[in-house]
């Protein structure tokens, strides 16, 4: 099944990683392949705990160590609850992936609601920074790392798209900011900058409308690669800088968008 079974690992074996968003699109295939290289992986779900339940069973039947709790991003109480049942369970954290994100729509800035902002950049950035620290405790005791899934457009405007984007970037500077404050205790803290996915917020956004078509075509258009990104594409990258692969590599923003940005 994996690397584990053999006895290889590049991953701790002490303790465990916790993915933010492991119902989502991206997250789903994140948690999938930790598991898969032997790591004992617990997942957050907001509301949909049918998905959750599926994809904890379908773990567990392949030999996984998979546990799911429910978090609301909103409410800090919950956050803490469920980080401190997960380093309990597991006996420590070396490894935090945020792959978390909510519905949006495409809208220029000049239009868009600031209720609407508002509702992203506290569910979005402060989501984040109350599982920061929350967590920080247990990923400096096993010297772990942080990889949050953010934006390509960091790098490269996507024209409508600032619901997205401008949380996001609050989210890297944050985890900016933990790889220059806590490298010193062996923390490690990166960004996975995603393109256009056929998963998660991109998909639904199609079937809801949200997002429109012409904006997909354009995506393809401008991608060197000529195609959207899969989860898989995102979940490897992931798994890349989680491990000890990237032992070296701290601060740093990996964009999986398909040359879209160069």
């Amino acid at each position: 099944m994996n690397r584990a079974a053999s006895g290889e690992s590049d991953f701790p074996q002490v303790g465990g990683a916790l993915v933010v968003g492991g119902t989502g699109g991206l997250g789903r295939e994140i948690v999938r392949r930790l598991a898969h290289n032997g790591v004992h992986v617990a997942f957050t779900y907001n509301s949909n705990r049918d998905a959750a339940v599926v994809l904890q069973a379908e773990l567990v039947e392949q030999g996984a160590k998979v546990s799911a709790y429910q978090l609301d991003l909103m409410d800090q109480g919950s956050i803490k609850t469920a980080v401190e049942s997960v380093a309990e369970a597991f006996g420590g954290l070396h490894t935090v992936v945020y792959a978390a994100g909510v519905p949006l729509y495409l809208s220029y800035i000049s239009k868009i609601a600031a209720e609407d902002m508002l509702f992203h950049m506290q569910s979005d950035v402060m989501g984040f920074f109350h599982i920061l620290q929350t967590s920080l405790p247990h990923v400096r005791a096993a010297r772990g790392s942080y990889i949050a899934c953010c934006s390509c457009g960091l790098d490269k405007w996507p024209i409508k798209d600032a619901l997205s984007v401008v949380p996001k970037s609050g989210i890297a500077a944050l985890v900016k900011g933990v790889a220059r404050e806590e490298g010193h205790l062996g923390v490690r803290a990166n960004v996975v900058g995603t393109g256009v996915m056929d998963a998660g917020i991109t998909r639904s956004g199609r079937e809801s409308g949200d997002i429109p078509e012409s904006f997909i075509t354009g995506a393809i258009k401008t991608t060197p690669l000529g195609r959207l990104g899969e989860a898989g594409d995102v979940a490897e990258a992931v798994l890349f800088l989680a491990s000890q692969r990237a032992r070296f590599i701290t601060g740093q923003t990996l964009n999986v968008d398909g040359g879209w940005t160069a």
